[in-house]
């Protein structure tokens, strides 16, 4: 006799369910300065106000850099989350999702940083007597955005290393956010691994000159850095090697170097070995602050995301000069970003990329930029090493082409009527929370763009509806030799994108239309 169990037929979707299977979350950045230096809530009633239309907009949750320079600044493992507590709080009674960012950054000197939050100040003491824990260039100038790769493992914080403050600051976060963790309403921890909170070095500072499209300068020029450089060039049978100084300056182009010309230095013995140690030190760093996130947020039911810069210029370079400078080793024939992906893999977090928005010809030709190529590329790795990716904007935009352009990247092959698509990103969040995205017209098109990245489906508070469902967080897997990360810079054709969305939020006609309903609108004012 068939057991009750063998005669159950397989449970049929409706087609309800089907369409949901490609609903993508969206979430919006909060204003960098939304806990003020001083630890407070800002403008607590207007921040109330807008989240409530955020939420009537079936907006899914809101973006939060939660400052290390604000939490930690009374000194060594003093954490104040009181500001934090306040504003969780407030978006818990607003009913949307935290994605918190453990900001291990300064907020001060890269595009769109409206106001200044520096690192502790018991850790730029520590820099006054030693700089060189500072991220340096080959002219000796000094970022204090983030604590140097090579002071990860040194105990000089009052006898921590940087890996062990990162790490102590996470368990403390765990602990006075356990009743918001406990609640679900932190959904993912994006792991602060660079400036800007990018898993990249600060190779293109605006603060130090450099200006748009200039290739950038490599950054291990620090006592620490340029000892590891040494040792390992030493092992490797070439005491003679050292760290480039023919790589130009911030603003050079490509061919104005010895190191990145046609043919140049990078393509020598010597180049590929320091470009190999000068991405694998980056590698390595996320690997271990993330396997220290992973212990942190044990059993939570949260995903951990690590943030990957869009370095779009000079992607058409033969040397993609810009990319290397910032320590992505990417080139037509090495593939710099699937061993991320790889790395990530281990730690079930999520590739978070930027640079959604934009479109190859937005950018002038002498930039030789290829934004669309770029994410699809970096996707396509993502995918492939069966990670989730996400993604945002680079730059604060209003206009349909540019949310065009994301729901491309969100669903690269359309909406697929009979379940999950193909490909589909784990979640999009857009950056950022302004008074000029809650402009009537703004918001009115913004809406439209939250509503086709739902698949035209109402907001759905069951991720697990769209397959996004998040289960207690596992122990991350056993560390993966480098040997094997680096079998992933074999390149691959990327995925296929369509040209266009199928869920357009509209073009030409209903920009008119838009400026049309504006225009009577005045009238009656």
């Amino acid at each position: 006799m068939t057991s009750p169990t063998k005669m159950q037929a397989p449970t049929l979707l409706t087609d309800e369910e089907k369409m949901l299977a490609n609903y993508v979350p969206v979430y919006v950045m909060l204003p960098l300065g939304t806990i003020t230096n001083d630890n407070v809530l800002e403008n607590k009633e207007g921040l109330e106000k807008q989240l409530k239309e955020l939420r009537k907009a079936a907006v899914d949750g809101v973006m939060v850099d939660v400052w290390w320079g604000i939490v930690e600044t009374k000194g060594p493992q003093q954490y104040d989350w009181s500001g934090y507590r306040s504003l969780f709080q407030l978006i818990q009674e607003c009913g949307l999702k935290v994605q918190a960012i453990m900001s291990f950054h300064q907020c001060c000197g890269n595009v769109g940083d409206a106001v200044t939050i520096p690192l502790p100040q018991w850790v730029l003491d520590i820099g006054e007597s030693n700089l060189d824990i500072f991220y340096t260039s080959r002219a000796g100038n000094r970022n204090k955005e983030y604590l140097s790769i090579g002071v990860d493992n040194l105990p000089i914080f009052a006898g921590r290393t940087a890996v062990q403050i990162y790490s102590d600051y996470m368990k403390s976060f765990r602990v006075n956010m356990s009743d918001f963790l406990e609640a679900g309403l932190i959904v993912d921890i994006e792991v602060g691994l660079g400036p800007a909170g990018e898993l990249r070095y600060p190779s293109y500072p605006p603060n130090q000159g450099w200006i748009f499209p200039g290739i950038g300068e490599f950054q291990c020029f620090d006592k620490y850095m340029e000892a590891d450089f040494r040792k390992a060039a030493t092992t490797a049978g070439h005491p003679e090697w050292n760290l480039p100084d023919n790589a130009g300056e911030y603003n050079d182009k490509p061919e104005s170097t010895e190191f990145f010309k046609p043919n140049g230095r990078y393509l020598t013995e010597e180049g590929k070995f320091f470009l190999t140690w000068y991405s694998n030190k980056l590698l390595s760093h996320g690997d271990q602050i993330l396997d220290e996130a992973n212990k942190a947020f044990l059993g939570c039911k949260v995903k951990l995301a690590a943030k990957v810069a869009g370095i779009h210029w000079w992607y058409r370079d033969e040397s993609h000069a810009a990319e290397l400078t910032a320590g992505f080793y990417n080139l037509k024939d090495r593939d710099g970003y699937r061993p991320i992906a790889r790395m990530l893999s281990r730690h079930y977090a999520i590739l978070n990329f930027t640079c959604l928005e934009m479109r190859d010809s937005e950018h002038i030709a002498e930039a030789k930029s290829a934004p669309e190529a770029l994410v699809q590329q970096v996707l396509s790795g993502g995918w492939r090493e069966q990670i989730e990716v996400a993604g945002e904007n680079a730059i604060s935009r209003y206009d349909r082409a540019a949310y065009n352009q994301m729901l491309l990247n969100a669903r690269p092959n359309g909406i697929s009527r009979n379940g999950p698509p193909k490909l589909k990103m784990f979640g999009v969040t857009y950056l950022r929370l302004s008074d000029d995205l809650m402009e009537w017209k703004n918001f009115r098109i913004f809406k439209t763009f939250v509503r086709k990245m739902h698949a035209d489906k109402e907001y759905c508070p069951d991720p697990k509806k769209y397959r996004n469902h998040v289960v207690p967080l596992e122990r991350s897997r056993p560390k993966i030799p480098i040997e094997e990360l680096l079998k992933a810079t074999k390149p691959m054709e990327s995925f296929p994108f369509d040209k266009e969305t199928d869920m357009t939020v509209g073009g030409a006609l209903a920009n008119l239309l838009d400026n049309l309903i504006g225009n009577i609108a005045s009238i009656f004012k």
